[in-house]
Formats: structure tokens, C-alpha cells, sequence
């Protein structure tokens, strides 16, 4: 299987090619309601993660949202 190096938060990731912004949540164990993803620079809206194809040298942030009070 090929595989690819993306950056998430920081960190090198190795992820198979053709991964998307849902698998590499899903991947990390989130909650897609739950979760901001940013992809170099850019906010993927929830709507768009499903279809958001990675790429090798992408660079993503993602930012967990835990209600509460």
C-alpha cells in the first residue's frame, strides 16, 4: 500500500494515499462534530471533509471542541 507524509499539529503522519480530512479525524479517534480542521491555512468546513482528498506535504491543524461549563 503507498502511503504519504502529511503534518497534523505539528507531528509527521504517515497516512495511506487517498486518505481524506474524514479518515485522518476518524483515524485520530474524533468526533467530526467535535473537531476544526485546518489544511494549509485553510478552514475544510465539516461539509467538506469526506471529500477533501490529502496530499503528500499537506500541513493540517486540528482543534477539539469539549463542551462544558
Amino acid at each position: 500500500m503507498n502511503t504519504m507524509t502529511v503534518t497534523v499539529n505539528g507531528e509527521p503522519r504517515e497516512l495511506p494515499v487517498g486518505s481524506t480530512v474524514a479518515d485522518l479525524v476518524a483515524l485520530l479517534g474524533l468526533k467530526a462534530s467535535q473537531v476544526a480542521v485546518e489544511r494549509n491555512r485553510e478552514i475544510v468546513r465539516r461539509a467538506e471533509h469526506a471529500s477533501t482528498l490529502l496530499v503528500d506535504g499537506d500541513r493540517l491543524e486540528v482543534v477539539t471542541f469539549f463542551g462544558g461549563g
